[in-house]
């Protein structure tokens, strides 16, 4: 059934923009040095097996060589690391510029003050309109004790317990 669209691109980002999101860091280990991006487009998948999916742009530039590490590690943000966010967000600049980390079990930077990290193996990439959705197979997890540093309607949030 072929049914016209009733809405454009910003209505459509308003109405996603309700749903309230935590954010994460994905990295790599890179022979050219660390690399990473921030992503809110992250979730778990499966738990038998563990798999989580992300979707990064594909006009990002810290994909592509995450995507040839083929082993990357997911910081969830704690409320305390909107400087980190915003510093991954920005595209061309040292994201790793005073920020500190440590490498993973496959080699991934962790990120200090992170609620969880999980290390993945990459499974699968696919188109997906604008983005594509990457699966992972998680190889390794750890957790802290926080709060998540949340994004909802365009901003940053925190939560309130």
């Amino acid at each position: 059934m072929d049914r016209a669209q009733t809405f454009d691109s910003r209505q459509f980002r308003s109405a996603l923009g309700h749903f309230a999101s935590g954010i994460t860091i994905v990295t790599a280990a890179t022979s050219q040095g660390a690399v990473g991006f921030t992503c809110q487009s992250f979730t778990s998948l499966s738990l038998d097996p563990p798999l989580v999916a992300l979707a990064p742009g594909k006009s990002s530039t810290s994909w592509p060589r995450i995507r040839e590490a083929g082993c990357f590690c997911v910081n969830v943000l704690s409320e305390t690391q909107e400087d980190v966010c915003l510093a991954f967000a920005t595209s061309g600049a040292d994201k790793f510029a005073g920020i500190p980390w440590a490498p993973g079990a496959c080699g991934a930077p962790r990120l200090p003050g992170a609620l969880a990290y999980i290390e993945c193996e990459l499974s699968g990439a696919y188109d997906a309109g604008d983005h594509e959705l990457v699966i992972g197979t998680v190889l390794d997890i750890e957790t802290r004790p926080g709060k998540p540093l949340l994004f909802y309607r365009g901003g940053f949030n925190r939560l309130e317990v």
